[in-house]
């Protein structure tokens, strides 16, 4: 008789997501457990998004819809069936009132008794889809707002520092779900044979100074002074300051955000003549990323303010965003401040 095969169990592996998020209820008191669920109805979405994501070229979920978003994008087959599942996902968890995401024109509100709001962005760099290039769903979880007893949009326009939770999922070579929640941040790796996540990076720490910077210098001559002023030094040469800087821009937010937060340096998408308030959007995009950075020990700025102090006027407000390594953000604000 030949011996049985021994298959690795998930202790194998470490920690799951619903552990980690499960041991973060029970520290916490009054916990009544939605939280939780909702975390994991996240954790759903991603994987259903994977899985349509790995297999586009085959299910004929490349190009466009035909359809134009409120940003004035034409809508991805991709960008339109993220959006559903997250709406489904989040409508049949019970425990949220109202969503918005850069796909819907205006919120879209649930059930009634919900404690909390979600807005996403549900599928990040869609314009790079055709190419392969890494993708990302980003997302923000705030409480709605106390002795309302009706959900409206109040509850969605709320600065960043009322994140309870925020994350995004990077869809490359593995699809990694980073998660800011209980004052660490933290990122899980699926392992698709199982369907499950696995924490593979506890408590992220994004380093104080880094050596590469972000952004599209496509943009240059549409910048303010201090901003080229800011281009021109990250790139000269001074060994005690550690310059010249690497350049690396992927044009996916989602995958510049991940390689900043975990090697430093600096991502830019400053204001200029073109987009004078910025292009990003301050509710899906900048806040949740800001308020993921800031919990790493980074920063996030406008150009000037803290990101996560912003109080939105609209639901697809834009803003400039300048988030990385502490040191890296201080260098371009004083550069944008002294023009």
């Amino acid at each position: 008789m030949t011996d049985s095969v021994r298959l690795p169990v998930p202790s194998t592996y470490g920690t799951t997501l619903r552990e980690h998020v499960l041991a973060q209820m029970q520290a916490a008191p009054g916990a009544t457990g939605q939280y939780t669920s909702l975390l994991n109805h996240v954790s759903l979405a991603v994987r259903l998004i994977t899985s349509r994501v790995r297999s586009a070229g085959l299910a004929n979920m490349l190009g466009y819809t035909g359809e134009t978003n409120i940003q004035g994008e034409e809508v991805q087959k991709l960008d339109a069936y993220a959006n559903d599942v997250l709406v489904n996902v989040f409508e049949r968890s019970g425990h949220c009132c109202a969503v918005g995401s850069e796909e819907m024109d205006e919120a879209l509100f649930m059930e009634k008794s919900g404690k909390y709001v979600v807005l996403f962005d549900p599928l990040d760099g869609s314009s790079n889809i055709d190419a392969n290039v890494s993708i990302g769903t980003i997302f923000s979880i705030f409480r709605r707002r106390a002795g309302e007893l009706v959900p409206s949009v109040d509850d969605l326009l709320q600065p960043g520092k009322n994140i309870v939770a925020a994350g995004y999922a990077v869809y490359g070579p593995s699809t990694v779900l980073v998660l800011a929640s209980g004052g660490s941040v933290d990122a899980f790796t699926l392992d698709p044979s199982i369907g499950e996540f696995f924490l593979s990076s506890p408590n992220i720490r994004c380093p104080a100074m880094g050596a590469n910077y972000s952004v599209n210098e496509g943009n240059f001559s549409r910048w303010a002074p201090g901003v080229q002023k800011w281009n021109h030094w990250i790139k000269s040469e001074n060994k005690e300051e550690r310059r010249p800087y690497g350049h690396r821009y992927v044009g996916s937010l989602v995958a510049d955000a991940h390689r900043t937060l975990l090697k430093g340096g600096i991502f830019a998408y400053p204001a200029d003549t073109k987009s004078k308030k910025g292009k990003l959007r301050l509710l899906y995009e900048a806040a949740p990323l800001a308020y993921i950075l800031e919990h790493a020990g980074g920063a996030a700025i406008d150009g000037e303010r803290r990101i996560l102090d912003i109080m939105p006027s609209e639901l697809h407000q834009r803003t400039p965003l300048v988030l990385g390594s502490k040191d890296d953000v201080e260098a371009f604000a004083r550069f944008a401040r002294e023009g």
